[in-house]
Formats: C-alpha cells, structure tokens, sequence
C-alpha cells in the first residue's frame, strides 16, 4: 500500500482568482518589488523537519524571496497555510511542491520526502473505518447524498454549520438529474477516493470553468457540467481539536456537488455507521454543509396514524395521532387537523388530542398534515354523521341566496372539470351588471366541459321553498346554457341522480341578461334504471333538501368541436341548509 504523489497544482481558475485577489489583500505582497522578472526556481526553497511524530512532518518556505505560498503535499492534499504540517502515515516517496507567486509571477520548487514506516493506528481507528469500511471490506464504501432529509445541502456564514442562509428541504434538487444519483467510494487500501457522476457533476458558477470541467450548463441557479474525474485520495487529519476529511487528485474531487473547498478540507461535524455530515469553506467564503448515507442505506422515517374515537357528546369526536414512530434524530414539528366542515385546528404538540362537534350530518374527511424532520405526512379518515346534533335548529328561508359573486361573495369556489374558469375584468360594467370582476368560461373540443360549484361537506341545497336558480350571463347571441343538479355521494355515479336539463338560450350578443333555471316540475334521476326516480325535484321529500350539494353549468352542452366561451356571474339560487350566509371575502 502506498499513498501516490500527485502533481495537480491547483485549478486555472483558483491562480486566476488569486492573482486578482492577492495585491490588494495580501500585507506580503505590498512589500513586494515593482512588477519585474518572474522568480526563478533557484530563489525557492523549504525545509522538511518532523513534527508531533513520526508520520507529521512540518513545510517551511525559506525562500529569499517574499511571495504568496501554496502547497502540493504529496499525498493527494493541498494546503494555502504559511507552515504546514503534513501526513505521511504510509511507506512511500512523497514529491512536495511548494508554488511562490510574485507580482511579477510565480516559480515552484520540489522535493521528496522518503516515508518508511508505517502508522497502523489508522486502520483501526474508528474515523477511518465509518468512513471506509475499513480493512474488513476492500471495496470500500459508497457514500450518497441523503436526498430526503432537510438540509442534505446548505449555506450559510463563514464557521457556521452551513445551515443558516439555505437549507436544502426533501429532494429540493429533483429536478437536477445530475445530482443526487452520484456517488462517492472510499477506500483504506490505497486511500482511494472515487467519484462516480455518470459523465456530469453539479457545481458552483464560480468553479464551473475549472480545469476538467466543460460544457456548463444553468440549472437551478448552478451549473452542470461534462466532467470525467480521475480517482484520487483522501485522508483524515485532526487540526484544533477538529476532524477534517481531506479529499485530492489530478482532477476535482468532492462529496457529490462542488463548492471550490478550500484545500479540499471537509470538517467531520457528525460520523457514524449511516451518516456522515461535513461542513466547508467553499470558494466563495461560505459554509457549505453537505449530509451524506451510505449507498442502499433505507432510513427509518417517521410514521404515524390518524385515530378518530367518538367522545361524550353527541356528533363529537377526538381526533388524534396514535402509533406513531420517531427514530432517533427524526421529529415531528407539528400537526394541522382539517375536519372537513371548517378551519382548520393546528398544534405544535403532535401528541394533543382535538376536539370537534359536528351539527349537520354527512360524511366528512377528516385529515392530519403531519410536519416531520423528513418532510410532510398526509393522513385521512372518512367519518359519517348519521344525523344531525340535537342543538341543531333547522331553518328554511323564503329568500334567494347569492353563492358566488366572483368579486365580494364566495360560498364555495367555481372551478372547471374539461373546461376553464376564470376569474376576469368585467367586460361590460353596465346594467344590469356592474360587477368589478365575473367568471369567464372556455372550452374546445370537449362537449360536456362544465363550470360547477360544490358545497361543502354535509351541506345540501334546499329547494322547499325556493326552486329558481339565476345567473347572469354575457356571451353570443343563440349559445345555449344549461343548468343542472347532482349528488355527488355516488361518485363515478353521480349522472343517476342529476336533474333534467333546463337550457337558457342567450338571446343577444355580448349584453348581459338574467338566466333563470326554475327546479318546478324537473324530473331527476333515470327511470328507466329503476332506481332513484322523481318527477318533480321540488315536492319529493328524497330530493328537494338534504340531497343535491352541486350544481352544473354548461355552454352548448354536447357540442365537442371547436372553442366555446361566455362570462357570467352572481350565481345565486335556494337557500343551503346549514349555512345561513355565504362567507365574504
């Protein structure tokens, strides 16, 4: 086993930015001499001298000449510091070259350190096997990004954590095909690094036109890029009471996305048999944090049910997660209720128990969104309400009631199925309609594209008393206009109970008029199936309250060719049982 002398100096891009950075920072350089001749390799010089032990050696520049320094340390590593101190834990011949920029240029001067010993701590030491395998599995092992946990990537200030600025949420790189299926392959033997990209790594703009990098391409905010790596090394040193993972060769080498790291030196915040979490100072002076699994490693997520018990009072119900499973190093942040007939309840104790009272019947989908280290949880219940609460009083209302008025009024929104809907400026603020905004209808090609608007759950149109529905429209002069009920408790099915058709023709070109659909004398339903059948939805008990919760609009209804558009507003019709207003916006 010998660790293999690398001669890749440093990428184009990072000497062009340090010639363009180092007169005006560099409190060495202003000492310098007017811009002249390029230093010679002659005027070069360093010591190698032991260091801690055997296998640390301390660099030296003694040069006669003043300059900024950067080392090749032989071993895969690099260093910008003034006094480097560097490991050589593997028999071997280790070529050192120290690099010396001037204003007037740069030189480099080389030499070998002969290593003939060898630290076998190292293969037992537990960095080096978590991050290996160690001599137990030669192949080594293959790290990926932990593309499902909250920040597997992140930013933030200089000796942060890289969490501060950006903090990557599940899989918010999807749609960089490039990113999350490379892979990064350690092994002891050799400390060999691999990475494997398929042909194209994901990096930062400022290093995309580094050395071995071609063809960049923006996708989401950085850049892919054609890259064919070489393998190359890596190492574990302790600097300042902190582990750093070191990764070099003779073409870029990082952990899956570069950020330029300086050195290529990752500090170890967190290392262990399914997790490695590193964070570096990129090219830009920032943290960047990275959160690595192994390849295949399935991680136990966060799971938990969503229970539903009757409690004391009539219609009410305790709603509550139960079962629930939190690995460690996973949470659960908080849970919003959704009950189905109203606003929502949200608690940051997960383990809390809601309670609510329903007062009409119906069935009702009762969900929980679950907020987890991991991502979101979704979880539903469908629970019926086999009649109404005791307090509950009944009432009928002689009176019309506008549903939707597309600028103040909305009782349950208008939306499109094989058409769309719309909300617009009124084209024409004349009488008799001086609406701000209205709904504009459109489809092609489809002939049963219908607006419809759909009541919440456990409410019901109630057409005891009143059985007209209105709606202005504005449209062509001859389209037709129909109007219709359903219910939609028999799903796919909901055709079996709806309403015979009531067409309004339009009756002159873009001038708005009043459509009325009078329910009076409708039949609904399908005789023929011998089932669910009436004649008239207005005076049977089955059909006119407690039953229809949609209503249907239609423009030249079985007409599939070509585009047919209107605008119509004030949807308003029977009273609703259970709601006594429409809410305002």
């Amino acid at each position: 086993m010998k660790m293999r002398s690398i001669k890749y100096i440093q990428r184009l891009t990072g000497i062009a930015a340090l010639l363009l950075t180092l007169f005006a920072c560099s409190p060495e350089m202003d000492d310098a001499v007017d811009i002249g001749p390029a230093p010679t390799e002659d005027q070069l010089d360093f010591t190698i001298t032991p260091g801690a032990n055997d296998f640390k050696f301390v660099l030296t520049n003694t040069s006669s000449i003043t300059g900024i320094v950067s080392w090749d340390l032989g071993n895969g590593n690099k260093s910008t510091d003034v006094s480097p101190v560097a490991t050589y834990p593997l028999p071997g011949n280790y070529t050192i070259t120290m690099t010396l920029i001037t204003k007037g240029g740069m030189a480099q001067k080389s030499k070998t350190l002969t290593q003939t010993k060898t630290d076998y701590s190292i293969f037992t030491d537990e960095k080096f096997i978590l991050l290996s395998g160690g001599a137990d599995d030669l192949d080594g092992k293959t790290w990926v990004l932990d593309s499902l946990a909250t920040g597997h990537l992140g930013v933030g200030p200089a000796g942060t954590a890289g969490l501060e600025w950006w903090s990557a949420a599940p899989l918010a790189k999807k749609n960089v095909k490039v990113l999350y299926d490379d892979e990064l392959n350690l092994k002891i033997t050799g400390f060999v690094a691999t990475l494997t990209n398929h042909g194209k790594s994901y990096v930062k703009g400022f290093v995309k036109n580094s050395s071995g990098y071609s063809n960049p391409v923006e996708i989401d905010s950085d850049f892919s890029v054609d890259y064919n790596p070489s393998p190359g090394t890596w190492f574990v040193e302790e600097k300042d009471g902190k582990n750093y993972l070191t990764l070099g060769g003779p073409t870029p080498m990082f952990p899956i996305f570069d950020v330029g790291a300086v050195n290529g030196s990752y500090q170890i915040l967190k290392l262990e048999e399914n997790l490695l979490e590193l964070v570096a100072t990129g090219g830009d002076g920032n943290a960047w944090h990275y959160q690595l699994i192994p390849k295949g490693y399935v991680k136990p997520s966060v799971s938990a049910d969503l229970s539903v018990v009757a409690a004391g009072g009539p219609n009410t119900y305790n709603v509550s997660l139960t079962n629930f499973n939190i690995p460690a190093g996973q949470s659960i942040s908080g849970v919003t209720f959704n009950f189905g007939d109203g606003d929502p309840v949200t608690n940051t104790d997960y383990t809390a128990v809601a309670t609510h009272t329903y007062m009409r019947q119906g069935t009702y989908t009762i969900s929980a969104t679950i907020t987890t280290s991991v991502g979101t949880l979704n979880r539903s219940y469908s629970l019926v309400v086999a009649s109404n609460h005791p307090d509950y009083v009944p009432f009928l209302l002689d009176e019309m009631v506008m549903y939707n008025d597309f600028s103040e009024v909305a009782m349950a929104p208008v939306l499109g199925e094989d058409c769309s809907v719309t909300t617009v400026t009124n084209p024409s603020k004349v009488y008799p309609n001086r609406s701000a905004s209205v709904a504009f209808y459109s489809k092609t090609n489809k002939e049963w594209g219908n607006a419809y608007m759909k009541l919440p759950a456990g409410y019901r149109f109630d057409l005891r008393l009143v059985s007209t529905f209105k709606v202005k429209v504005y449209g062509k002069a001859g389209d037709k206009v129909l109007l219709k009920l359903e219910n939609t408790d028999r799903g796919g099915n909901a055709w079996q109970t709806g309403t015979a058709d009531l067409v309004y023709t339009i009756k002159n070109s873009n001038v708005w008029e009043v459509a009325e659909f009078n329910m009076a004398g409708n039949s609904a339903g399908w005789d023929w199936t011998g089932d669910i059948y009436t004649s008239d939805v207005t005076t049977d008990d089955r059909f006119n309250h407690d039953f229809y919760n949609v209503v249907r609009i239609m423009l030249n209804p079985g007409v599939g060719s070509g585009t047919h558009e209107f605008y119509f507003d004030e949807l308003s019709g029977p009273h609703v049982e259970g709601i006594k207003s429409a809410k305002i916006n």
